[in-house]
């Protein structure tokens, strides 16, 4: 299981980055915990992005672990080749699949860690037990399919339920949050007790995307709860 870390993560959301430069793009945000990857089919979401060959010269191109987040159908058949291929964490949707342990199981055997995902409007109960079997639970702060999506801080009761849970002892998971994280955003949802934040134009609109990074690091930082540990 993941442990929570000792500061707070940023993962740069190359959605937001110049897609006929990615190498540049990885290499403008070095010093990045993650470099966050949206895979979108055009069916679970009504968005194309990329697929797996892309992830696979991207992991040629820069050493920061790759964070898929798949936003597809059927992961059960996808999933798990990206974490073959070398990413470092494969994020699928609860609401994709019907057995989401099995596709946590799948691509913990693939070598990869196992993240299962939850849009603003999913209930987080009936998914708690299986967070034990996961590695990073990822809060959809916007509706998955599109960048530059305002922030919806009621999702952030559900960043408090799993927070105390982890904190009690009860789960070994880290909370991430993917969604309108910028300047404005990051302190709210960094009280609440995210561990890793996905931001995409707040990086990549900046002048300086690995300047900007450490700016959101810092500024999460500064405001995150008592209880984090090392």
């Amino acid at each position: 299981m993941c442990q929570r870390p000792s500061v707070p993560m940023i993962a740069p959301s190359i959605l937001s980055a110049d897609f006929a430069n990615l190498a540049a793009e990885a290499e403008a945000v070095t010093g990045s915990d993650w470099l966050h990857v949206d895979v979108m089919d055009a069916h679970f979401v009504p968005n194309l992005t990329l697929g797996l060959p892309v992830v696979e010269s991207l992991l040629n191109a820069t050493d920061i672990p790759l964070d898929c987040h798949l936003m597809i159908e059927d992961p059960g058949r996808w999933a798990p080749p990206y974490a073959e291929a070398g990413a470092y964490n494969v994020t699928f949707h609860a609401e994709a699949t019907d057995d989401p342990l099995a596709v946590a199981r799948d691509i913990r055997a693939a070598g990869g860690k196992a993240g299962l995902a939850i849009k603003p409007g999913t209930d987080l109960e009936p998914y708690l037990e299986i967070l034990r079997d996961v590695d990073t639970l990822l809060v959809m702060s916007v509706e998955p399919g599109f960048g530059g999506q305002s922030f919806i801080p009621e999702v952030l009761s559900k960043v408090r339920t799993v927070r105390a849970l982890v904190d009690a002892g009860d789960l070994s998971v880290l909370v991430e949050i993917d969604g309108g994280i910028n300047a404005d955003t990051i302190e709210q949802a960094a009280e609440a007790g995210v561990d890793c934040f996905v931001a995409g134009s707040a990086v990549y609109s900046a002048d300086d995307p690995g300047r900007a990074v450490a700016a959101l690091r810092a500024q999460a930082a500064a405001h995150w709860p008592t209880t984090v540990a090392d």
